[in-house]
């Protein structure tokens, strides 16, 4: 249910991002404390991108993103890039240290990979929330309801209705 749920975020996000134009993709938004809606979706990827990256060096330090500009201005590329993040998801489980520095001191604790795509998707999830403020002054841009909601909190909804 892990794989299918983060496919879910991601292709939400794909179809907001083929909504948007260019400029409010990647123009500054008051309403993201004046960083982008692209700057937000490079952030998403690049997390993805180190999990996939370093999963074979069995250690995963958040840290180390590109930061790479390009997915942030250009939405063509951003979607390339997390079609390759949803193709590249089913790998095996297995033991990985995430490494951090905090205040000047190096940590590790140990996690596993199916653990690190689930806060992946949280942290997916949070970011699109944030997103979902900013295109809410956007006409003709439609967001599923769920964008941005976490699982959580979309299976309470229901059993209420229910």
């Amino acid at each position: 249910m892990l794989i299918p749920s983060i496919t879910n975020s991601l292709n939400e996000l794909i179809d907001l991002l083929n909504q948007l134009s260019k400029k409010d993709y990647s123009n500054p938004c008051v309403e993201l404390s004046n960083a982008s809606i692209g700057e937000h979706t490079r952030h998403i990827i690049e997390m993805f991108q180190c999990l996939e990256n370093q999963y074979d060096l069995g250690i995963v330090n958040y840290d180390k993103r590109e930061r790479n500009v390009l997915i942030q201005t250009d939405m063509n590329y951003a979607i390339h890039h997390i079609l390759e993040i949803k193709n590249n998801l089913e790998k095996e489980n297995r033991n990985i240290d995430l490494q951090q520095m905090i205040d000047g001191e190096e940590i590790r604790i140990q996690s596993n990979y199916y653990r690190e795509l689930l806060y992946n998707l949280e942290h997916c999830i949070h970011h699109q929330a944030l997103i979902k403020v900013a295109i809410l002054k956007c006409e003709n841009i439609t967001v599923d309801e769920n964008f941005g909601v976490a699982r959580s909190t979309i299976e309470y909804r229901n059993q209420c209705a229910q």
